[in-house]
């Protein structure tokens, strides 16, 4: 009954609303205030400080600054190796497997559309019918910048918009069609394992998603998808480099074509560390 009532309420909020007031409050400077619901967080989540740049409440001048804190340098090793893709974020592997035709699976009951993953653009949704895809869900707790899994050079980003749901556990199991109905940033990049798809998906409270060319702020981009060419622009991101990030938890999803990649010892439940192998390119 519980678990009914935390799920139906997210209907009715104003999540919007919601969202950008507590976006306001995050990139607020102020100062005491700020630094008690840092030090706070840090307690309440038991975050590891000493794996930051900075590892001092007080380093921080707004909420934003300390929840998209950098790690020290080579705390997340990358592995080497051509033929091997990197884990993109720290996080947990919410579900992984084969794009059956049109749909990905979300949870037990639930699967939803690849196609309107992607903005509902079908030219860039066929290349990955029949592929492989992986959805990981970053929790308050986790580091909060999202990296590269492969080289890549960008092709196409899309600001879609959408609801801001909550994407943890609980609400993948019981909201139909939840990572292609929250607002998300889709980012189509061409790369050495063919085509792959890395969708930057919302969620309550979510202030904000940016990316490293420019995309930011995302809850007041417009009710319209938006869509980005990148082909002439030479936006290359090396394996392991910052693409992103998100302004408070979220989730992303990566998709694959078909016969290019093999996962490497992935579960739903498994927790994920950037830097780490996912998968193996492989030698067709």
């Amino acid at each position: 009954m519980i678990n009914w009532l935390k799920v139906r309420t997210q209907y009715i909020l104003p999540k919007h609303l919601l969202s950008r007031l507590v976006g306001k409050l995050a990139a607020a400077e102020a100062g005491a205030v700020t630094q008690f619901c840092i030090k706070s967080f840090i307690k309440a989540f038991n975050i590891n400080m000493q794996e930051a740049k900075y590892e001092n409440a007080i380093d921080f001048k707004t909420f934003n600054d300390f929840f998209t804190r950098e790690l020290k340098e080579g705390i997340r090793p990358i592995v080497e190796g051509d033929e091997k893709l990197c884990h993109a974020v720290d996080g947990t592997v919410s579900q992984y497997g084969d794009i059956i035709g049109d749909k990905i699976f979300q949870a037990k009951g639930h699967d939803y559309s690849l196609t309107t993953l992607l903005g509902g653009k079908p030219e860039l949704a066929e290349c990955f019918k029949g592929g492989k895809f992986a959805t990981v869900y970053l929790a308050p707790s986790d580091y909060h910048r999202i990296h590269m899994p492969v080289d890549g050079t960008l092709t196409d980003s899309l600001h879609v918009p959408g609801d801001l749901f909550s994407v943890n556990p609980l609400t993948a199991e019981n909201v139909p069609g939840l990572f292609a109905r929250n607002e998300r940033v889709v980012t189509i990049f061409d790369t050495p394992v063919g085509k792959v798809a890395l969708v930057l998906v919302g969620a309550t409270i979510v202030a904000s998603i940016e990316t490293v060319w420019g995309i930011d702020n995302l809850p007041n981009m417009g009710k319209y998808v938006q869509h980005w060419k990148h082909n002439n622009d030479n936006i290359t991101l090396k394996k392991g480099e910052e693409m992103g990030r998100f302004k408070l938890g979220s989730t992303i999803v990566l998709c694959f074509e078909p016969n290019k990649v093999e996962f490497e010892e992935l579960s739903a439940g498994s927790v994920t560390r950037l830097g780490e192998l996912m998968a193996n390119k492989l030698n067709n």
